[in-house]
């Protein structure tokens, strides 16, 4: 299997680093590390981790939705959090996002992010009945 369908913002880095916002595989999608970005490429409400996160979740589910899937055809996301103290913020935004019924999280810390003000970076992947 190759890759069936893309979806690119036209953002900066993915022209840089040449990578597309999602790409769709069959009846799989799967979504690169998405920031909290604005139109004008700035971090989408600097130092609000629940915020970040809310808008990192909208972006995928444009993305998936683009390439044919919907929210409830998400079954994985991981975050790549700067700063795990602040867990409960970006949890409580999957929870909001998803319901109780999300998909399958995971959770990590890293160093950092591409720009500072980003608080979290997520990716996604789903599974498109067809």
């Amino acid at each position: 299997m190759g890759i069936d369908a893309r979806v690119s913002t036209g953002n900066e880095w993915e022209g840089r680093y040449g990578y597309s916002r999602a790409v769709r595989s069959g009846n799989l999608i799967f979504t690169t590390g998405t920031v909290s970005m604005n139109e004008d490429a700035s971090a989408f409400v600097p130092d609000d981790g629940f915020a970040q996160a809310g808008r990192c979740l909208e972006i995928i589910e444009r993305a998936v939705v683009e390439l044919g899937g919907s929210k409830s055809d998400i079954v994985r996301t991981r975050f790549y959090v700067t700063d795990i103290s602040r867990a409960d913020e970006f949890g409580r935004a999957h929870k909001a996002f998803f319901g109780d019924q999300g998909p399958a999280l995971t959770m990590v810390e890293v160093k950092g992010l591409i720009d500072p003000t980003f608080l979290v970076e997520i990716e996604a992947e789903a599974v498109v009945n067809t």
